[in-house]
């Protein structure tokens, strides 16, 4: 195992994740900075973290910058499967990104995945499981974090859930609802990430929460906290995505964030559900990290 020391690059450290696992690296007294494609986005970390253009078309910047920095934590991804920003785009990329790596002479690669994408048939988790196999023939140090459900305040599932439970009459549950979640609170992760940026060993962990509820579970605590009288009706997973699509419509894709109801979440909120409707359809059950790796799961008041 290595002590943690010299420059960290995140990619994106302006964004959900990124940001927390930023932080968390310049709480411990690291220097960090980051790979973004706005490197002149508002942010509090601004100022903190230096950044520098992610832009794949040249690659002799990104080794520019990649050689400032031992260690990298990627968290880049595209959320959406939009044409000129595609999941296949987004597997060509990160090829590209760890080629410049290893040029730049990186010493430790942490990889922010997602749970289980080998078992699933959305291009959303086939794309991860690519990038996946990339980083193991990439002859990187790598560890591959695997996070299920992630939680925090500016987190898009469970806030936009928890949204539709307070302000819909009823809910629909893909499937039987019986399949399995682990939230992981961000927090977690990031330290998770800083831990594994000190070490030297190949491994691929998967971060999740040491509580695991139903979907239904989960629904029913949510409803509590929103103060929700919702029904939750069991329907085919099928049957719950078209709903949700014509829910976008009726609600003109207005969902929640932490601050209020804003226009244009509609598509944030059709892939959260998709996510859902995949685990109804697979009977997954997001596996269990480490008691030692990961904190107590906490609980969220959802706002």
């Amino acid at each position: 195992m290595n002590s943690l020391s010299g420059t960290v690059i995140v990619t994106g450290a302006f964004s959900y994740t990124g940001q927390y696992i930023a932080r968390r690296f310049l709480a411990k007294g690291g220097q960090v900075l980051t790979l973004t494609r706005r490197p002149d986005r508002p942010h509090a970390l601004q100022g903190s973290v230096p950044a520098f253009p992610l832009d794949f078309s040249k690659p002799a910047e990104l080794i520019k910058t990649l050689s400032q920095a031992e260690i990298l934590v990627n968290t880049y991804w595209v959320r959406y499967n939009y044409p000129g920003s595609s999941f296949a785009d987004a597997v060509a990329n990160t090829k590209i990104l760890l080629d410049c790596a290893l040029k730049a002479g990186i010493r430790r690669l942490v990889h922010i995945s997602v749970s289980k994408p080998e078992n699933s048939n959305l291009a959303y988790f086939r794309g991860k499981w690519e990038v996946e196999k990339l980083i193991r023939a990439s002859g990187l140090s790598h560890a591959i974090l695997r996070p299920t459900i992630t939680f925090g305040h500016e987190e898009v599932l469970i806030n936009n859930i928890a949204w539709l439970l307070r302000h819909s009459p009823f809910f629909a549950v893909p499937g039987d609802g019986q399949y399995r979640l682990q939230p992981v609170y961000v927090e977690d992760l990031a330290e998770l990430a800083f831990q594994q940026a000190g070490r030297d060993d190949n491994t691929t962990i998967d971060a999740a929460g040491p509580e695991i509820y139903t979907f239904v579970e989960l629904l029913e605590f949510l409803k509590v906290v929103v103060g929700s009288r919702t029904i939750l009706v069991r329907t085919p997973p099928e049957l719950s995505l078209g709903l949700s699509r014509l829910g976008f419509i009726l609600l003109q894709g207005f969902a929640h964030t932490q601050h209020g109801a804003q226009p244009g979440r509609q598509s944030r909120l059709q892939f959260a559900l998709h996510i859902l409707v995949s685990f109804a359809e697979q009977g997954a059950a997001l596996r269990m990290a480490d008691d030692d790796v990961l904190a107590k799961f906490r609980h969220h008041g959802g706002g």
